[in-house]
């Protein structure tokens, strides 16, 4: 059995963690010798996931081959979700996969900073008070020094506050603070020790009619200071055009829903001069800038052959340039210019593999393996071209495996995962952070899109007298019966993980429940005991539960019954798995979306538990899902009894049985049925039931009668959770009954209090309570209540959808009185 000896490896950002191996065909390897060919990069800056024009990327990439990064400073962690329930930090793993999808088709490379996105904000003072701004100024020069763009574009305007989320705005004052400062070696002297100083040549604002209030202005407005780039290319190579590659990118953000139909003709796209160098010729972003490889000392020998290998490609037959690569690839180790050095390996190691149909690959026997435990990995090895190579034994390099035209090497190695091999992670959630930062300690893994620790193999090929390292990771693959040859990552487990059943669990009275705790074995034969962690003057039984399990993957439950503290207070329970003297506490929580690589996140396994002064009735609810949220296990908790309504069974006779219709977010956004449902929930109300209507954007609404009376939404919101909150009918009965609702009820809620208030609404509608976010007028339209027939319906952009999952006690108070209005 041989000792497995991890490492670090810091892949290109288009190689996706576990990703399916690339087989480019000839033309698509001509493209990658004609960006090997180009040393000119660009460093596209926004703040969030989708801000980036794909368009402009693509372009750049595609068109001018230039090396294309996007910095995204958040990982969109604020935002909403519409293809599951995953939020926060969770949904930002979803949005960082996508990213990375969207990069693996516009050609660019994604970067990113520490900052959090906390949720919406209307200015950038406000953003850079809750992101630690110094570090934040930070991770954008040292993406700077990292990545050493000629050119720098920012997605946003630097100079108009105010006028759009202030992350965006912030992005670009960082952009600009950074371009001023990133040549300075006085400034974040430590990157110096990993990367030089750099002064990129010029920046510019990708401006667009947009940020002129409307197309006629744009039209009018004086354009001198404007490059304008024809970016609707047709690339005859692809088939496509730069707008359908972008649409295709931009699709890619289905967290969003951002799909996109792509375009073709003619097109442009404006880029405002900022700072910098100014240009004579105003369509050549890279003016003054030499893209040859006579950039580099040492380059001219290099260029000249490439050069050739471009000029003489022959598309039938790709191995015919496989000798002068390997020239070329050994002459590159010799250049002193470690960043183009360590940029043009990578590129040019991966032509070289494809123009000899060199396949690489190590495969595990198992998606998951726990520390300590052993796994076995079968090597695959084929050279499909005629020049000869030869495979470095891993063990001893003085033995050489000849590689003959198409045959097949296989070799087989048992792995045993090292103890301090790290689990697999999103490396930014493995320490607790604030509420606008992620901790990454390490200055080197700052900004990095992906997984870190990853478990690779270096395979050694000798070509021609040269030694190449291709490192690949260990994957796991298996045949789908639906979908063929299926690739996951080899995820890094701990021996076992737990989770309790709920998120928040409600204590209404004195009475004990019955908290459920799920274990799952990360490896075979495992025995101890679990327990639930939690303050004295609460009170659990059993104090510990043996367990013994056998197999891999299997489950057991574990039931503490908890009682609660006498007075209201809310805690964090915490699951403890202790196993032969050594502790397990983390939950394991697999993200597996087909658009995205399955990812695993490591999260502390707890749950909030809250003594809370709530009465509720017995009211049943029938809750229709929207774009996804978890309201409806936050309902049960409280004693309500729910069922998940979908739209087709909306009826009549299906809606009799129930007190409460309640709409998730989104709803009129997503659910199409809806828009056909209307009467028959109107008729629902009128006979004298309660309908409840949650918060939807007024883009695309499947219906514009979501209510019996006239109702405008805006775009209002109230982005400072701990704004004051006025009564507007104090004696209204959702202040009141059955829970007397005051100001103390609008304490510690998370990252907002609303969105998407209506802005205008009928003389029949009564709106309850009134707030706003500093400097701005009173938005009175967060829940809005009307009389219909002998029932009522009430519509709300209260963000109950991240309030109650977050235990929030104010928030369930006053859920539990809007439910309770028709009774």
């Amino acid at each position: 059995m041989q000792k497995y000896y991890s490492f670090l490896f810091l892949l290109s950002s288009f190689i996706v963690f576990g990703q399916r191996p690339q087989k480019p065909n000839a033309v698509e390897i001509y493209h990658q010798i004609e960006k090997l060919n180009f040393l000119g990069s660009v460093l596209y800056v926004a703040a969030h996931p989708d801000d980036e024009n794909t368009r402009l990327i693509s372009y750049l990439s595609n068109e001018k081959n230039a090396r294309t990064g996007y910095l995204s400073l958040t990982r969109g962690d604020g935002g909403q979700n519409l293809i599951g329930p995953e939020l926060r930090e969770l949904l930002g793993v979803i949005r960082t996969q996508e990213l990375i999808e969207a990069r693996k088709i516009d050609g660019g490379e994604q970067l990113f900073s520490r900052a959090n996105d906390f949720g919406y904000s209307k200015t950038p003072d406000e953003t850079l008070q809750i992101w630690d701004k110094e570090q934040v100024l930070s991770d954008v020069i040292w993406a700077i020094r990292k990545f050493q763009p000629d050119v720098i574009i920012n997605r946003f305007d630097h100079r108009s506050p105010g006028t759009t989320h202030g992350h965006h705005t912030a992005s670009a004052l960082l952009s600009m603070e950074a371009f001023n400062k990133t040549n300075d070696a006085s400034i974040f002297p430590n990157q110096l020790q990993y990367v030089a100083t750099w002064q990129p040549k010029r920046i510019f604002f990708n401006t667009s009619w947009w940020f002129y209030g409307s197309k006629e202005k744009f039209e009018k407005a004086d354009k001198t200071n404007l490059s304008k780039l024809q970016i609707g290319v047709y690339y005859e190579q692809f088939g496509k055009s730069n707008q359908e590659i972008a649409a295709l990118s931009r699709s890619c953000h289905q967290s969003q829903g951002f799909g996109n139909t792509g375009t073709r003709g003619e097109e442009e796209e404006y880029l405002e001069f900022l700072k910098g160098d100014n240009l004579n010729d105003k369509t050549n972003l890279f003016e003054g800038i030499d893209t040859t490889w006579n950039r580099v000392k040492g380059g001219d020998a290099i260029g000249t052959i490439l050069e050739n290998v471009q000029k003489n490609f022959d598309f039938k037959n790709p191995e015919a340039s496989i000798a002068e690569l390997v020239k070329a690839y050994d002459l590159i180790q010799k250049i002193e210019d470690n960043h183009w050095k360590t940029i043009k390996s990578e590129e040019i190691k991966k032509i070289i593999a494809s123009c000899a149909g060199l396949y690489l690959e190590a495969v595990a026997d198992v998606q998951e393996v726990a520390l300590g435990s052993k796994t076995k990995v079968k090597y695959e090895v084929i050279n499909r071209s005629s020049a000869k190579m030869n495979w470095i034994s891993r063990i001893d390099n003085s033995i050489k495996i000849e590689l003959p035209f198409n045959k097949v090497i296989n070799d087989n190695i048992e792995v045993e995962m090292e103890n301090n091999d790290p689990y697999t992670n999103p490396y930014y959630l493995n320490e607790k952070g604030t509420e606008g930062m992620y901790v990454v300690n390490d200055q080197r893994n700052i900004g990095k899109p992906d997984v870190i620790s990853r478990i690779s193999e270096t395979f050694l090929i000798e070509i021609n007298g040269v030694t190449i390292p291709f490192e690949k990771n260990i994957v796991y693959k298996y045949n789908d019966d639906v979908k063929g040859e299926v690739y996951q990552p080899l995820d890094i487990v701990p021996v076992a993980t737990s989770s309790i059943q709920e998120k928040v669990y409600i204590f209404p009275n004195n009475k004990e429940k019955a908290i459920v705790v799920k274990i799952k074995a990360g490896k075979e034969n495992i025995s101890g005991s679990i327990k639930l962690d939690i303050p004295q003057n609460w009170i659990v039984s059993p104090s510990s539960i043996p367990f013994t399990m056998t197999k891999k993957g299997e489950e057991q439950l574990a039931i503490f019954n908890v009682t609660p503290s006498k007075e209201a207070s809310d805690i964090t329970l915490k699951s403890i798995i202790t196993i032969d003297g050594q502790t397990f506490d983390k939950e394991k929580i697999d993200i597996n979306y087909p658009h995205i690589y399955k990812q695993m996140v490591l999260k502390p396994a707890e749950a909030k538990a809250i003594k809370l002064n709530i009465k509720t009735k017995s009211e049943k609810i029938a809750y229709i899902m929207g774009a996804g949220d978890e309201v409806p296990k936050s309902l049960t908790q409280m004693g309500y009894e729910v069922s998940i309504l979908k739209p087709e069974e909306i009826s009549i006779e299906k809606l009799q049985d129930f007190d409460v219709v309640m709409t998730g977010i989104r709803a009129y956004n997503v659910v199409t049925a809806l828009g056909f449902k209307q009467n028959i929930l109107f008729d629902f109300v009128k006979n004298g039931k309660t309908m409840i209507v949650q918060y939807n954007t007024l883009d695309d609404l499947v219906t514009k009668e979501i209510a019996p009376f006239p109702l405008k939404i805006s775009r209002d919101r109230v982005t400072e959770e701990n704004a004051e909150v006025r009564f507007l009918n104090p004696n209204h009965p959702i202040l009141n009954t059955p829970n007397k609702i005051t100001t103390e009820d609008f304490k510690g809620w998370k990252q907002e209090q609303g969105l998407y208030y209506p802005s205008e609404w009928d003389a029949n509608f009564t709106p309850i309570i009134s707030s706003n976010d500093k400097g701005e007028k009173a938005k009175d339209g967060a829940i809005l209540v009307a009389k219909y027939g002998k029932g009522n319906y009430i519509y709300t952009g209260i963000s109950f959808f991240r309030e109650l999952p977050e235990g929030v006690p104010g928030a369930f108070r006053l859920l539990a009185n809007i439910i309770a209005i028709g009774k």
